[in-house]
C-alpha cells in the first residue's frame, strides 16, 4: 500500500487535477494506492471568509459562495465528458447547496462557532475529492471516493481535534479490507467525533490525514506531492543557490519544518515516523525531479549541516534582575503565565548567572505575553527585585539544522564568524541538547543576508559571492570596471570568487542590479539609471543589505568619505582610493580604524599613497612584525615626478603641467598636486600608519609655487604659471648647474613630517626616477642604513585601478 497526498496547489485547477490523475494512474500500476487531497488552492480561506462575513451580517458572503460554486462547476465540466457530467455536476451542486444553507444559518444567527466553522471548512476537501475521483473515472481506473469522516475518529476539540488512533486504525483497516480497490480517494483535513460531528485536524491537516492512513495501513511509503521539488537547503525565495535535499532524517525534517520550512508541519508526520515509514516529498509539476526522501536513518553524507530555515515576526521578552538569582520557580512562573494566555514559546535562553531569562514569541502574541508577564511579576517589579520586562520587536529566528553538527566542534564558530563578518548582530542564541539545531535571533532586515551568508558558508564552500558598490566612474573608476570585467572568469575559476558589481554611481545618477550589472555596457546602464544623490545610493545599499558587501570609493569627494562610518558599522568593507578620509582630522581617521576592528569590516586604502604600489601594505607588514620605523623619505607624486622629469626649461613649465593633466596624471585641479597638498596628505597617512598621531596642520609644506598661482580658476592658474616662467627656469638651472635633479620629497623623521622641493644628486635613490615613478625609502630598526625601497609607477588610471582591485581582493579574504 502507498499513500499519495496532493496539496492545494496540486489540485488548484482542472489542468492540475488532470496532472494528478496521471500521477495516480502511474502509482496504481505499482500497487494499491490511497489518494488524499486538499481543497482547491485558496478555497479554505474563501470558506472561512464567507463564514465570517455571514456571521457579521454582511450579505457579501453570497457572492463569495457563488464564486466558489462556479469555480468547482467549471472544473467539473472540464474534467468529465459531456456524457457523464450530469452526475458529477449534480453532486457538486448538492454540496454547494448544503454549504449555502449552512452559511444562511450562520447569517441568521449572527454567530460562527468553532464547531460550525469546522463543518464549513470541510466542504473544500469534499468537493476536491469529488473532482479528483471524476478524473480517475474518465481514465478508467478502479477507484472509490470515500468520506474520511467515516474513518478517522477524533475528540470534540473543534479546530484542532485529537485523533483516537485505536478506533481510527481499526476503522481504516476494516474498510480497506472489506472494499478492495486499486485507488481510494479521500478528502484530507477532516474527521468526525464520536457523535458524528465534523472536526478538523488543524494546521497541516491534509498531511496529517495521509500520515494517519499510512500508519494505519503500514504503508510502504507516504508521498507528499506539492509545488516544490522537496525540502530545500534554504528558502529559494531568499537564496537563489538553494537546492533540494535528497535524503534527510525525520529529526532534521522536523527541525527545519518547525523553523519555517513550509513543506511539512512536524506533528503531521508522527504516525509514519513512529513506524519507520519513509516519506517522499515530490513536485506535482516536475515529477521527474528526485525530491526529498525523509527516513529514520538516511545514508551518511559529507555535509555537516542539512539545511537552513527561518521564522519571521518574532518578539523577544527579557526578564532580568538580581532578585531572580538563586530563587527557584521564576522560570516556571513565567512559562505558566504565558501558557494561561495560550502563548507558544518558540525559543528560550537563560544566562548561567540566573540574572536573566529570555523567550521568543510570535509578534502577534507579544501584547498578551507582556501583559501576562507584567501581571505575574508585578510585586517583584514594583519592589525592584526584577526589572520591567524588556520587549524587542522586529526580529526573526534563523536556524541551522543537521544531525552531524554534534560531532563537529567548529559549526558554531563558522556560524558566528560568517554572521559577524557581515555585520549581522545576534540578539539571542539557543541550541538544543541534541545539538541538531543552532538558532539565532537577528533583526528582520538582516534575515535575507544571514540566510545567504550561512548558505554560502555551509553549502557553497567552493565559491564566495562578493557584491561591489562602486562610486566614481571617471578615469580610474572606468578602468577598474574594465579590469573587473576582464578578470571575472579568472577569479571564479582560480579563486572561487564570484565578484558582482551590483551598483555604480556618479555625482548625478546610479544604477543597481542585484544579480550584477553587465560590465560590458555599464556606461549605458548608468546613463539610463536613476537620478539621485549619494544619500539615495547609500539607501539602496542599506535596503538591499547584501552579504559580503564592499563599498569602493573612486572619487575625491569629502561627502563620500564621510559616509564610511555608517557602512563599516553595518559590516560592509570600504576600499578607498579617496585620500580625504585617511588624511582627515585624526579623530575621524581613528574612528574609521576602530569601526573596522569592532565590526570586522575591512577599511583599505592602499592607493591613497602610491597608486598601485604596495606602500601601505609594506609599512603595515613591517610594524606588525615588530619592526620600528625611524625615517621615511619618499617621492609620492607621480604627477610632480612626471613634470620635473619632462621640464628642462626648453618649453614653458605650464605646458608640461598641462601635458600631465591631459595624460591623466593630475587631479582634476592640478593645484592639489603642485601645491604639495596631495603629497602632504600621503605622508600624513604613512605617518599615521606608522603609529604617529598627526594632524594635517602638523605637516610642514615648503611650497615651490608662487602664491599668486593658487588664486582664481584653473585657467587662471595656467596663465599665472606662464607669467612665472622665470621662477621655474631658475629652479631648474640651479639644480642642473649642481648636477642634480629636482624632486618633490616627503620626509618623516622622529614624529615630524614635511614636504618640499629638493635637488638630489646622482648618489641619491631618487635621482634616477623616470617618468611618473614613485619611490619610498623605509629606514627602520631592521633597515637602519640600507633602506627598504618600494619603487614603481605612482600615477595613471590603469595602475591606480589595479591598486583598488588589489584592495578588493584583500577585502574578500578578511
Amino acid at each position: 500500500m502507498q499513500i499519495l497526498k496532493f496539496g492545494g496547489s496540486s489540485v488548484a485547477t482542472a489542468a492540475t487535477i488532470q496532472q494528478v490523475g496521471e500521477l495516480v494512474a502511474q502509482a496504481a500500476q505499482r500497487g494499491p494506492t490511497v489518494v488524499v487531497v486538499s481543497a482547491l488552492g485558496g478555497t479554505t480561506d474563501a470558506l472561512i471568509m464567507a463564514g465570517q462575513q455571514a456571521a457579521s451580517g454582511h450579505e457579501s458572503y453570497r457572492q463569495l459562495l457563488q464564486t466558489i460554486e462556479q469555480r468547482h462547476l467549471e472544473a467539473a465540466k472540464e474534467l468529465a465528458p459531456v456524457t457523464s457530467q450530469s452526475s458529477l455536476l449534480s453532486r457538486v451542486k448538492q454540496e454547494c447547496n448544503d454549504l449555502e444553507t449552512l452559511c444562511d444559518s450562520v447569517f441568521a444567527l449572527g454567530e460562527l462557532s468553532v464547531r460550525t466553522l469546522d463543518r464549513l471548512m470541510s466542504f473544500g476537501e469534499l468537493l476536491s475529492a469529488r473532482l479528483v475521483a471524476a478524473n480517475l473515472q474518465v481514465r478508467g481506473i478502479d477507484h472509490v471516493c470515500h468520506d474520511s469522516r467515516e474513518l478517522i475518529r477524533t475528540n470534540s476539540n473543534f479546530g484542532n481535534a485529537l485523533v483516537d488512533f485505536q478506533t481510527t486504525n481499526r476503522q481504516v483497516q476494516t474498510y480497506v479490507r472489506n472494499h478492495p480497490h486499486a485507488v481510494y480517494v479521500l478528502p484530507g483535513f477532516i474527521a468526525s467525533d464520536a457523535q458524528g460531528a465534523t472536526t478538523t485536524l488543524g494546521r497541516g491537516g491534509s498531511d496529517y490525514t495521509a500520515a494517519i492512513l499510512a500508519g494505519a495501513l503500514e504503508a510502504e511509503v507516504l508521498e507528499i506531492w506539492t509545488d516544490v521539488s522537496g525540502m530545500m537547503t534554504a528558502d529559494p525565495r531568499l537564496v537563489r543557490q538553494a537546492r533540494p535535499i535528497p535524503r534527510i532524517s525525520y529529526q532534521e525534517a522536523m527541525e527545519l519544518s518547525h523553523f519555517g520550512a513550509k513543506v511539512l508541519y512536524p506533528p503531521t508526520i508522527q504516525p509514519v515516523r513512529q513506524r519507520g515509514i519513509p516519506l517522499l516529498i515530490k513536485n506535482t509539476f516536475a515529477p521527474a525531479d528526485e525530491g526529498t526522501r525523509v527516513e529514520v536513518a538516511p545514508p551518511a553524507t559529507g555535509e555537516v549541516v542539512r539545511g537552513l530555515s527561518s521564522i519571521g515576526q518574532i518578539t523577544l521578552l527579557r526578564l532580568e534582575g538580581g532578585g531572580m538569582v538563586g530563587i527557584p520557580g521564576f522560570s516556571m512562573r513565567l512559562f505558566a503565565a504565558l501558557a494561561r494566555e495560550k502563548v507558544n514559546v518558540i525559543l528560550i535562553t537563560q544566562s548561567s548567572s540566573e540574572y536573566s531569562i529570555c523567550v521568543a514569541v510570535r509578534t502577534a502574541d507579544a501584547v498578551s505575553a507582556k501583559a501576562a508577564t507584567d501581571d505575574e511579576f508585578a510585586f517583584e517589579i514594583g519592589s525592584g527585585k526584577v526589572e520591567p520586562l524588556v520587549v524587542e520587536a522586529d526580529l526573526a529566528i534563523v536556524a541551522l539544522v543537521g544531525e552531524k553538527m554534534k560531532d563537529h566542534p567548529n559549526v558554531s564558530g563558522r556560524l558566528f564568524n560568517a554572521l559577524g563578518n557581515n555585520g549581522v548582530n545576534i540578539r539571542a542564541i539557543a541550541q538544543g541538547s541534541s545539538e541538531k539545531n543552532i538558532s539565532v535571533v537577528v533583526r528582520t532586515q538582516d534575515v535575507r543576508k544571514a540566510i545567504n551568508v550561512l548558505h554560502e558558508s555551509f553549502f557553497e564552500v567552493q565559491t564566495k559571492q562578493v557584491n561591489l558598490f562602486v562610486v566614481g566612474t571617471g578615469n580610474v573608476g572606468g578602468k577598474l570596471l574594465e579590469q573587473l570585467s576582464r578578470q571575472r572568469a579568472y577569479l571564479l575559476r582560480h579563486l572561487r570568487l564570484q565578484v558582482r558589481v551590483v551598483g555604480v554611481a556618479n555625482s548625478r545618477r546610479f544604477a543597481f542590479a542585484e544579480q550584477g550589472l553587465e560590465l560590458s555596457s555599464w556606461r549605458d546602464t548608468l546613463a539610463q539609471g536613476e537620478e539621485g544623490k549619494l544619500a539615495d545610493f547609500l539607501q539602496v545599499i542599506k535596503n538591499r543589505n547584501l552579504r559580503n558587501t564592499i563599498f569602493v570609493d573612486v572619487t575625491a569627494s569629502g561627502e563620500v568619505a564621510r559616509c564610511y562610518p555608517e557602512l563599516l558599522s553595518r559590516g560592509a568593507a570600504v576600499v578607498a582610493c579617496n585620500k580625504i578620509a585617511g588624511s582627515a582630522e585624526l579623530s575621524y581617521y581613528q574612528q574609521l580604524k576602530r569601526l573596522s576592528r569592532e565590526f570586522g569590516a575591512s577599511f583599505l586604502f592602499e592607493t591613497n599613497v602610491g597608486a598601485g604600489l604596495p606602500i601601505i601594505g609594506t609599512l603595515n607588514d613591517l610594524t606588525r612584525s615588530g619592526d620600528e620605523v625611524q625615517r621615511i623619505e619618499a617621492v609620492l607624486s607621480g604627477t610632480l615626478n612626471f613634470v620635473f622629469n619632462h621640464y628642462d626649461a626648453s618649453r614653458p613649465f605650464a605646458d608640461v603641467v598641462r601635458q600631465a593633466q591631459d595624460e591623466g596624471y593630475t587631479e582634476p585641479d592640478p593645484r592639489l598636486d603642485l601645491s604639495g597638498v596631495d603629497v602632504a596628505r600621503k605622508i600624513l597617512i604613512l605617518a599615521r600608519e606608522a603609529g604617529q598621531e598627526l594632524e594635517m596642520s602638523d605637516i610642514e609644506n615648503e611650497a615651490f609655487l608662487p602664491a599668486s598661482c593658487m588664486e582664481g580658476s584653473v585657467e587662471d592658474f595656467y596663465q599665472e604659471m606662464a607669467h612665472q616662467e622665470p621662477h621655474f627656469q631658475r629652479l631648474y638651472r640651479e639644480a642642473a648647474a649642481a648636477g642634480k635633479q629636482l624632486r618633490f620629497v616627503a620626509r618623516y623623521t622622529d614624529g615630524a613630517a614635511a614636504v618640499g622641493l629638493q635637488a638630489v644628486g646622482p648618489d641619491h635613490d631618487f635621482y634616477s626616477l623616470q617618468g611618473k615613478d614613485n619611490a619610498v625609502l623605509f629606514y627602520t630598526a631592521r633597515y637602519p642604513e640600507q633602506p627598504l625601497v618600494v619603487k614603481g609607477a605612482g600615477a595613471g588610471a590603469d595602475v591606480t585601478a589595479s591598486g583598488v582591485f588589489a584592495d578588493i581582493m584583500r577585502a574578500t579574504r578578511q
